[in-house]
């Protein structure tokens, strides 16, 4: 975005994962060698330095570059030329640095392993990305972001339930925001086109204390409007945003399931009759078939199973098979 929005936008843009580098290999990326230089140095090659030139040139891990490349990249900083290895004439460059790290340089600096003078030439303007825990308000853009992207590649779409939107909110994600895009490709391939519910996170995600039982399908609120324009099932909607589905237990289809009688009620075994009252239905419009009976419920095979053992529902011929 740096790149795009300056004048700069129409040079090239060069990226080096710094840390993925030898020091020996690192200064030949940067710097490029001439024929002969080392054994392995076949021909000449223009390293990044010259590529970028007029452009951007990207540092990817700025905080793992070994000390002896530091002070010759202080120099390209400082006097904007370099040599290539093997050849003692200097090079002109004019090339803007972007560089990043998941260190503390503060830090590095005071163990000895960052240069002081290289962490001021390039903290001209820091740009400082908190950790996804400290501002989990933002999963629910990111989310949507992420599906969308999925889905742009061909994956189904997904949206999530409010209760395992909670539970990702709750959960302290080490692997940050690239563990947050993992998560999301994988469930786009295991359930697509499906509401995500607490019970489709792998466990790690799931609250602690977490166990099976009814889950209301209130859709959490995404940022994309994709979502709400396509429904998983225009036939059998559910909510989005905060608007209310067209299901039997809502209060807005006028149904009695939701009004509370003045005497109140045991509300475990109110849901355990709407749990099974369901399914059952769900199993006469499925024929006794136990997948399409499943897919109704939004529900994976072997859970519906389980619950018909639960409900004493009685095992269709084909889930016995299980």
């Amino acid at each position: 975005a740096i790149h795009q929005n300056s004048t700069r936008r129409d040079g090239p843009m060069i990226a080096v994962h710094c840390a993925a580098l030898s020091p020996t290999l690192l200064e030949s990326e940067l710097f490029g060698h001439v024929k002969g230089a080392f054994t392995d140095a076949r021909q000449d090659k223009a390293g990044r330095f010259a590529l970028a030139n007029g452009g951007t040139l990207f540092l990817d891990e700025i905080g793992d570059v070994p000390l002896e490349m530091q002070v010759k990249l202080l120099r390209v900083l400082q006097e904007k030329i370099f040599e290539r290895i093997g050849n003692h004439v200097p090079l002109r460059c004019n090339v803007r640095i972007i560089a990043a790290t998941h260190r503390n340089l503060d830090d590095s600096i005071v163990r000895g392993t960052f240069r002081e003078d290289l962490f001021y030439r390039l903290n001209v303007f820091p740009i400082e990305l908190p950790s996804l825990r400290s501002r989990i308000e933002d999963l629910p853009q990111l989310l949507g972001d992420f599906v969308a992207h999925c889905h742009s590649e061909g994956r189904g779409r997904l949206q999530f339930s409010s209760a395992a939107l909670k539970a990702l909110e709750e959960y302290a994600w080490p692997g940050n925001v690239r563990e947050l895009a993992n998560l999301v490709e994988r469930l786009s391939i295991l359930a697509p086109d499906r509401v995500i519910t607490v019970e489709d996170l792998p466990y790690k995600y799931r609250p602690a204390g977490w166990q099976p039982g009814v889950e209301t399908l209130d859709v959490a609120t995404l940022a994309l409007d994709e979502l709400l324009a396509q429904p998983l099932d225009a036939a059998d909607p559910v909510p989005v945003r905060g608007r209310t589905a067209n299901l039997p237990w809502t209060e807005s289809s006028g149904g009695t399931l939701a009004q509370l009688p003045p005497d109140g009620l045991d509300l475990k075994e109110h849901m355990f009759n709407i749990e099974r009252a369901l399914i059952r239905q769900a199993l006469d419009r499925a024929g006794g078939t136990v997948a399409q009976a499943a897919r109704l419920l939004n529900l994976r095979r072997t859970t519906l199973v389980e619950k018909l053992r639960k409900f004493d529902l009685g095992l269709p011929e084909e889930a016995t098979e299980l």
